[in-house]
């Protein structure tokens, strides 16, 4: 890394509604490169666009942070040296600067209407503000400010020559200076713009490296000049692309639910699987076991050692959600059994079950290798939480080959046997259960396929016996004679 001052990198979320999937890839992006660098990850909010601002949207930044593991350094809850750390919060600030270009002669007035704007843009051919704003005087000012008219700061761009910023991952980015716009850099109403506010707020925060989203990318140059004219030194810049949905285009909050950051959190994810993924999305990484081999499955720590802004890739990667929940899988799978047991309690809780924590410890070893998502225990296992269980029909207890006397027969006989047993460890079930099956004609799969759908209500579950054990004796009784009662009813 070139850049010789101390590694300070910003994310900078406007609170307008859930946390795009692509931010939280840029917040992880900033984190790993503070923390490749020993430098510092700082939060900022841009809440400068008041239309769009909403206040519970603060809270969910927040909150996703930290579901994430990004915890920042500076920011809006912490302090810092540098704050306040939301930008409504320092409008003089901004007011002072748009000024100093002004008395400067980098900047100027402008009191067109928005409908005024709109002739000027159609006269112009689309090709946006004609710049007439700058041949007015300060007598003109003063007769417009009497006249009651509003005004906007805007800057003003060198009308020769070119302009090149070197962008970390893309390259040299040249563009000719007749083609950039004197964009706004303070409203009417005493708010900055991005362009501005970022400015700014980069200088006075010490922020060593910008890394942002494409989509700024053509504001690059405009930033630069705006740099130049202040006096000030552009920090490094690297825009990240673009995540794009499988099925084509950018992924959008709009169009997919899996484009918000809470869809992964209210729907069983793990935060270490996200952002083992999201390193996946548009960086080439290159994360090592201790034999030296490349591994799919890592932690943002280890991604950190190694993390590299340059060979961050320059276009749109798409977002597999199917590797995304084949890593949550591999991630569950590596969690201590207490953890994920924890873990499981709340959409357990939130499905409208009472969970006993014994239970639960007991129960998750059974399914830690059969989930992939958190969600998923409520369907794999929600029976073991449950008073009472019926199969979805009588049917559905009979296994093929066999009719409903036979299975009502055979599941009679599993009763006495296990109700006779001297312990009820799975072992001990088995031992008794297959020689049970064989004395009765029938193969394991016929006997065991009727007591899982009894003592379970369904076809597929975890481990037969492993299961009756941690139901226990009694309950597990219980539910095969309900089940042969249900076999014995008139059809």
């Amino acid at each position: 890394m070139a850049e010789s001052r101390p590694v300070r990198v910003r994310f900078a979320p406007s609170p307008t509604g859930d946390m795009h999937i692509g931010g939280a890839r840029t917040a992880l992006f900033n984190w790993l490169f503070a923390h490749r660098y020993g430098g510092k990850f700082i939060l900022r909010i841009e809440d400068t666009d008041q239309k769009r601002t909403r206040e519970e949207s603060l809270g969910g930044i927040l909150d996703g942070l930290h579901w994430l593991g990004l915890q920042w350094d500076e920011g809006p809850d912490i302090g810092g040296p540098y704050g306040p750390y939301i930008q409504s919060e320092r409008l003089d600030i901004y007011q002072k600067w748009a000024q100093w270009l002004v008395d400067n002669g980098r900047a100027y007035r402008a009191y067109e209407t928005p409908e005024e704007l709109d002739e000027i843009s159609k006269a112009n051919k689309g090709m946006g503000y004609d710049r007439r704003g700058r041949s007015l005087t300060p007598d003109d000012w003063a007769r417009l400010d009497a006249e009651g008219r509003k005004y906007v700061i805007r800057f003003k761009v060198p009308l020769e020559g070119e302009t090149t910023v070197i962008d970390l991952v893309r390259g040299p980015i040249t563009v000719q200076n007749e083609k950039l716009q004197d964009l706004v850099l303070l409203k009417s109403d005493g708010y900055p713009t991005y362009h501005l506010a970022n400015v700014v707020d980069d200088h006075l925060m010490e922020i060593s490296h910008i890394i942002r989203a494409e989509e700024w990318i053509s504001t690059a140059p405009f930033h630069k000049q705006l740099y130049a004219a202040l006096g000030w030194q552009m920090p490094a810049i690297a825009h990240v692309p673009v995540i794009l949905h499988p099925n084509g285009g950018k992924i959008s909050k709009r169009k997919h639910p899996e484009a918000a950051l809470s869809y992964f959190i209210q729907n069983g994810y793990l935060p270490e699987a996200v952002t083992n993924f999201l390193c996946n999305v548009g960086w080439n990484y290159g994360v090592l076991d201790e034999q030296g081999n490349e591994v799919q499955v890592f932690t943002k720590e280890q991604a950190a050692a190694i993390f590299d802004i340059t060979k961050v890739t320059t276009s749109g990667t798409k977002f597999d959600v199917v590797k995304l929940q084949w890593l949550n899988g591999e991630h569950i799978r590596r969690m201590p059994v207490a953890e994920l047991a924890e873990k499981l309690r709340r959409p357990l809780e939130k499905a409208g079950y009472t969970v006993n924590s014994d239970l639960l410890l007991r129960v998750t070893p059974l399914i830690q290798e059969r989930i992939k998502l958190l969600n998923d225990v409520v369907e794999v296992a929600g029976f073991f939480f449950r008073e009472d269980v019926i199969p979805e029909s009588p049917a559905s207890l009979i296994p093929k080959k066999m009719d409903a006397a036979q299975t009502a027969s055979a599941l009679q006989r599993a009763y006495e046997t296990l109700a006779g047993l001297p312990d009820f460890a799975a072992q001990t079930q088995e031992a008794a259960l297959r020689p049970l099956a064989e004395s009765l004609g029938l193969n394991p799969g016929q006997l065991f396929g009727a007591l899982r759908v009894a003592v379970t209500g369904k076809t597929v579950s975890p481990p037969l016996f492993e299961t009756m054990e941690v139901l226990g004796r009694e309950v597990a009784l219980a539910r095969i004679k309900k089940a042969i009662e249900l076999l014995s009813q008139p059809t």
